[in-house]
């Protein structure tokens, strides 16, 4: 009796199988897999090799593909590395109907990754990622959703190398882009200035008082630097004066001073 207890006992123990909350069972029973799903905790299979067991994770899995060298549209060369997060949504298809979905899922990766690289250009890689990201996660999960039962959850880019004369032309584009950007804005400056200029010669020019106050604004700007400068203002309307009393001698003209002289 006591050795029949023990049997049944050791019978049981090896019946047992632990499911952890993440997993879900799946049992083939002399090779047939069983229509239910095991859920988590104890569950018991027949023993001695007649249903053997297999577990399947359900959480979210990261993987990184490995390291590519792609060729853009614009036929650039660069070394792109990413990283697809996925999980299972069907234990049944990704045991039965793929022999390793982790190593497929990976090897469709790369596949997708050089195709949406090669149909890209290395600008609209550079700047807009998700929308790249977002076409990779497309080209990956049809593959792998309906016939694997693997669900494509996001995928990443996570570095772009770029060759380094690659990175020398960039530069120099970026360094000519900034110096049209400062010509530009100094030329807006400079009309803006110029526009104020004219406007300030207007109001001047209707106001003859506005000139001389600021003519005493510009000797006291000066005079508070605090040097040895002598400023002499002298008005224009003299200088105009002066141009109207005193002629001016043609250079042309040889005949003028001894036509004078025998006048005189």
């Amino acid at each position: 009796m006591i050795v029949l207890i023990v049997i049944a006992v050791l019978v049981l123990l090896t019946s047992l199988r632990t499911v952890q909350q993440y997993e879900r069972g799946l049992v083939f029973r002399f090779g047939r897999l069983r229509p239910k799903l095991r859920s988590p905790g104890l569950t018991l299979v027949v023993p001695f090799g007649v249903d053997h067991i297999v577990k399947v994770n359900m959480r979210i899995v990261a993987m990184s593909v490995p390291t590519q060298e792609c060729i853009t549209r614009d036929n650039v060369t660069l070394t792109v590395e990413a990283v697809v997060y996925f999980r299972v949504i069907d234990p049944v298809k990704a045991i039965v109907n793929v022999e390793n979905y982790t190593f497929a899922v990976t090897e469709v990766a790369q596949t997708s990754l050089r195709s949406v690289i090669g149909r890209s250009e290395l600008d609209q890689l550079l700047s807009d990622q998700e929308r790249v990201n977002a076409e990779l996660r497309a080209v990956i999960d049809e593959p792998t959703e309906k016939p694997w039962g693997v669900k494509i959850e996001r995928v990443e880019l996570k570095d772009l190398a770029l060759p380094e004369s690659m990175k020398r032309s960039m530069s120099k584009q970026a360094e000519a882009e900034r110096e049209r950007r400062a010509r530009v804005i100094t030329a807006e400056g400079e009309f803006q200035a110029s526009r104020m200029l004219a406007q300030a010669g207007r109001v001047l020019a209707a106001d003859p008082s506005g000139l001389q106050l600021r003519l005493l604004q510009t000797v006291v700007e000066v005079a508070a630097e605090k040097n040895s400068t002598l400023v002499m203002p002298i008005p224009v309307e003299l200088l105009r004066f002066f141009d109207r009393v005193v002629p001016v001698a043609d250079p042309t003209d040889t005949a003028g001073p001894q036509e004078t002289q025998t006048s005189s």
